[in-house]
């Protein structure tokens, strides 16, 4: 089906489109305008539309705002959702420093509504092996971006290190991680209420996995600094909300700290060697910083020995050479 077909047979036929800035996956999306009402069209013909629509009712139905589902066909990678305006925490969060605690303290709540649901047996495991295996991406693109070795062995052992770490402080599946929780997937909507308030953008990619990596994700984001008041107000709130104890959750958050960034690393050098898109290189110090100081708790110990002596702390030469593509074939 066209887009035009699409619109037209969800009422929005004729709408003014204009083009809204996309993330890292090949996603389009499009702000509509009709009469005064709009919505965002999302195209996605590699993807999974109605998972998209799918996780977006159940969220909602849990009263947190994802966006109202309009009209979706998955066979055609279209999807027409509430639009939910502008206000991205991290716009406000730069403009309007005082409030950032504020809304990371609203972002930990709509997590703690997440993780007190069983999350859908359907979503995919990312249990410690599961998590341990995504680290594989800095050894695939970072390292050698960054004239690090090619060593097939050095991977495997730091894949194993890293399940063993994770076995020990964040072996559960028990809740929906949204895997890219951060300041620019989540926008203000000061007319609604609660965790209502925060309005959900990015959970297509959703899997099942530990408490707490959507923490890190939130407060170790890779787009900007948060600041440290936010990001203690943040960890404090989730720690009296969760009921873990602090000896608990530190070595937890570390050692998903340290998947996380490592993973991260992989995936922005690809982006700039395959995708065309050398901008994420300039996220990589703030990523590298990150995980460096994730492998100093000593949950990392093993993980700390075999990848501090390889990896490369990113120099302004280095992170020049990323942003070069791959040459074509």
């Amino acid at each position: 089906m066209s887009v035009a077909d699409f619109l037209d047979r969800a009422g929005w036929g004729g709408a003014v489109p204009a083009p809204l800035a996309g993330d890292a996956s090949s996603r389009r999306y499009t702000r509509l305008e009709r009469g005064g009402d709009t919505a965002i069209l999302m195209q996605d013909p590699g993807g999974d539309v109605d998972r998209f629509a799918r996780l977006a009712r159940l969220l909602s139905g849990w009263g947190l705002s994802a966006p109202a589902i309009l009209a979706c066909d998955a066979a055609a990678g279209l999807l027409l959702a509430e639009d939910l305006g502008d206000a991205l925490f991290a716009r406000l969060a730069a403009s309007e420093p005082a409030r950032e605690p504020a809304l990371y303290a609203v972002a930990v709540d709509v997590l703690g509504v997440v993780e007190r649901h069983a999350p859908p047996a359907d979503l995919p495991p990312a249990g410690p092996a599961e998590l341990a295996a995504l680290t594989g991406m800095a050894f695939d693109w970072y390292l050698p971006r960054a004239g690090g070795p090619r060593d097939a062995g050095l991977a495997a052992d730091v894949r194993t290190a890293f399940e063993d770490a994770l076995a020990t402080h964040a072996p559960e599946m028990s809740v929906m991680i949204l895997r890219d929780y951060h300041a620019e997937n989540l926008l203000w909507l000061p007319d609604r209420t609660g965790v209502a308030r925060a309005g959900l953008l990015d959970f297509q990619d959703a899997m099942r996995g530990p408490p707490g990596y959507d923490l890190v994700s939130l407060v170790e984001d890779a787009r900007r600094d948060v600041s440290p008041a936010a990001a203690e107000i943040a960890r404090t709130r989730y720690l009296e909300r969760s009921g873990r104890s602090a000896a608990e959750l530190r070595p937890r958050l570390a050692v998903l700290g340290a998947q996380r960034n490592l993973r991260i690393l992989g995936v922005f050098a690809r982006l700039a060697a395959q995708a065309g898109k050398p901008h994420y290189i300039d996220l990589v110090p703030r990523v590298w910083a990150h995980l460096d100081r994730a492998l100093d708790h000593p949950a990392l110990a093993a993980v700390a020995r075999r990848l501090r002596p390889v990896l490369p702390r990113p120099t302004p030469a280095m992170l020049a050479a990323m942003r070069t593509p791959c040459p074509t074939p």
